[in-house]
């Protein structure tokens, strides 16, 4: 298992996906045809669901749909593991997020965290949005962990764990490109006169991306490349001799 140093989050929370009833939830997830099936056969595009959760203020139930649209806000302890379109996302506890409608109602064209964290592997399409209090980034296709920190002033923690997103804080413009985690701090007050700074890679793990990734039929670029990278929140698998983190340039 590729974990990455854990800051604030615990093992069990981090290690979601290795639970039997996640295992077992995203198998008949696939055996039934992913989103597709859901929608043909009218179910719950929700894989799991664990502890308390609200969907638009009132409390979910398993068998809900979570749409463009939607507001969910879990509760300690608890998380939600589900899929729109070609988009997969886990919520962690403590966490409340908003996706917006894209071009057709199971298009996310934005995904707003005030607080907590999610992980999400997003499919290839048109340019998408995740806006944080202290940040913005344009993506396409890419996975990405991301984390809103109330005891920090909101400070945010973004990791593009693969592909080019366009990194955008105030009026400063980073564009990320990553096989590997690459990971920046949103932060709340200028550092050093900058308001993205590199960070290392925290609190999430390669296999979580791998287990989101499937739920929607990809693969990562180190499942495809058949190797791992340093866990050094550089963007790449291998040392790249002078080539800086874009924050730092």
């Amino acid at each position: 298992m590729n974990q990455h140093i854990l800051q604030g989050r615990s093992v069990d929370e981090v290690l979601w996906f290795r639970r039997r009833s996640v295992l077992r939830a995203a198998a008949a997830w696939t055996a039934t045809g992913g989103f597709a099936g859901a929608l043909a056969q009218q179910r719950s595009n929700v894989v799991e669901l664990r502890g308390d959760v609200l969907l638009n203020g009132r409390p979910m139930r398993p068998q809900q749909f979570v749409q463009t649209g939607d507001a969910l806000e879990t509760g300690p302890d608890a998380h939600i593991v589900f899929v729109i379109g070609n988009a997969a996302f886990q919520l962690r506890q403590n966490t409340r997020m908003a996706v917006e409608r894209g071009v057709t109602l199971n298009t996310v064209s934005l995904l707003r965290l005030l607080t907590g964290a999610v992980a999400a592997v997003w499919g290839k399409g048109t340019t998408r949005q995740i806006v944080t209090p202290t940040l913005t980034a344009g993506i396409r296709g890419t996975g990405t962990y991301l984390e809103v920190r109330p005891q920090e002033d909101l400070r945010t923690y973004f990791c593009n764990c693969y592909g080019v997103i366009d990194m955008a804080a105030g009026r400063e413009r980073v564009v990320s490109e990553s096989e590997y985690h690459q990971s920046f701090w949103g932060e709340p007050a200028p550092v050093n006169g900058r308001l993205l700074t590199p960070a290392r890679a925290i609190n999430h793990t390669d296999e979580e991306m791998e287990f989101l990734a499937q739920l929607v039929g990809q693969r990562t670029p180190w499942q495809v490349a058949g190797r791992r990278g340093d866990h050094d929140g550089s963007g790449y698998m291998e040392p790249q001799p002078g080539r800086t983190h874009p924050a730092a340039r």
